[in-house]
């Protein structure tokens, strides 16, 4: 059973590169992101997504109106793709007592887990995407780090079954009006 050596070798370095940076390696970064202040008012986002071998496979454009109403946060994204389809998100951050925030949205399943530290923002959740006739849940990475008051970088990986599937790589703006 060769095949048997060859798996278990697979699985060994897949373990061995699942070591992950903490939010907290960025709790002396600055600017400071917080959530509230951020992520409040009119901002933009422009993105790509790409495949598994990192080929650029989709690109979009959003807008986003954030706001915070008795400590609940609410962001309504409206999406554009580069093939005109037309995606929006509603999510809703409610304060975990611990520093961090629960996120739910109605393509996401059950709660993600918002952690903040520093300059940096880590969501970590599941969504749920439209795939033929069914629907397929992958397990969304997504990691933000504010680069100055009005910017923030975002990167996510997409996984399933633990192996990456996709990337996203996008950039939100606030808009000071």
């Amino acid at each position: 059973m060769p095949w048997t050596k060859t798996l278990l070798l697979l699985a060994a370095l897949s373990l061995a590169g699942c070591g992950t940076v903490s939010v907290a390696t960025y709790s002396d970064n600055k600017p400071v992101l917080v959530a509230e202040d951020f992520f409040d008012g009119r901002l933009t986002a422009h993105g790509v997504v790409k495949n598994r071998s990192g080929e650029v496979i989709r690109y979009f454009n959003a807008d986003i109106e954030a706001y915070w109403r008795d400590g609940i946060g609410t962001l309504e994204e409206d999406f554009v793709f580069d093939d005109g389809e037309r995606q929006r998100r509603v999510w809703t951050l409610t304060p975990d007592g611990e520093g961090g925030y629960h996120g739910t949205a109605g393509d996401v399943v059950g709660a993600g887990k918002v952690t903040v530290a520093g300059n940096a923002m880590f969501l970590d959740y599941v969504l749920r995407i439209p795939w033929g006739d069914d629907t397929l849940d992958l397990h969304i990475d997504d990691r933000m780090y504010l680069v100055n008051p009005d910017v923030l970088i975002n990167e996510s990986r997409m996984l399933k079954f633990g192996v990456r599937v996709g990337e996203i790589l996008l950039v939100i703006e606030r808009r000071r009006t």
